[in-house]
């Protein structure tokens, strides 16, 4: 990565990503909407994605599903359907692999948690902390989702087609977030990097303790949390929206080009060196 640490003018900068201030080694972010960019492991398995494979997880626990789909990895399988997982939780957890992985039906909580590489879609609904500490990769939900989506997600494409419970992306340190419908209470609560888009309602204390990262909102939000502030959109920005929703088909009911920014106001980045009184002020 040569030039990092480097005054530039690339769209990163544009976007006024550069500002922030990190101990160790310098970590700049730098945006691609299509995320074409994947590491794979030494060990993974070579898949073919064009051999597909099918199976049938009604009478199936959870360990014998996920231990099913890797063997069918194993075997070479590129593109497996998952059929009647009966909202079963822990499922597709943990997979490091290039993969495509359709859940036909809902799953439980913790579903898809763990994942690097993987393109997974599920037809229904999921519970709690889906993907959650997904590192790259995609997973696309039809329905909606339960509360902590996307818990300290690091990267890849999180999106959820209809609405979500409380605290999305909570602890959120990379990726991408997109919610169709509403979110709720406290989501982007902690969150220290990566971009979140709702595109419809956003409830109590949004952005609460954000560190750093940027939320778009297409609707109303109920009030933000301590911290978090209305940031100015800017047309590199617009542009990556138009770009990422389009991906996924999903535009807010207000238009891309009238989503709403937040963004960190960083008055608790040096937090224990305020004194008593300013402390009081910024909660």
């Amino acid at each position: 990565m040569a030039g990092v640490g480097h005054k530039s003018h690339g769209k990163s900068h544009d976007m006024g990503l550069h500002a922030e201030q990190l101990a160790g080694r310098t970590q700049q972010r730098f945006f691609s909407a299509a995320e074409e960019e994947n590491f794979t492991y030494p060990w993974a398995y070579e898949v073919d994605f064009d051999k597909t494979a099918e199976f049938d997880a009604e009478e199936m626990d959870s360990s014998a599903i996920n231990l099913k789909i890797r063997e069918l990895m194993q075997s070479g399988h590129g593109t497996i359907t998952v059929k009647n997982p009966r909202a079963k939780h822990g499922v597709g957890v943990g997979i490091l692999n290039r993969l495509n992985l359709k859940f036909e039906g809902s799953l439980g909580y913790f579903g898809c948690g763990l994942v690097d590489g993987p393109n997974i879609h599920i037809s229904g609904r999921v519970g709690w902390s889906c993907a959650e500490n997904m590192m790259a990769g995609k997973v696309v939900i039809d329905k909606n989702a339960g509360s902590t989506f996307g818990a300290a997600i690091r990267g890849g494409d999180l999106v959820c087609r209809g609405d979500v419970g409380s605290r999305t992306g909570i602890d959120q340190k990379g990726g991408t977030i997109i919610v169709g419908g509403r979110t709720g209470a406290f989501s982007g609560f902690m969150m220290q990097r990566g971009r979140m888009i709702i595109c419809g309602d956003a409830s109590k204390n949004l952005g609460d303790s954000m560190y750093d990262g940027t939320i778009y909102v297409g609707g109303q939000v109920e009030d933000l949390g301590v911290d978090c502030v209305p940031g100015e959109m800017n047309d590199t920005e617009l542009k990556w929206l138009k770009t990422k929703l389009g991906m996924y088909g999903i535009e807010p009911a207000c238009g891309i080009e009238n989503l709403k920014k937040f963004v960190s106001g960083k008055q608790l980045w040096n937090y224990d060196n305020l004194e008593p009184a300013e402390k009081k002020l910024v909660l």
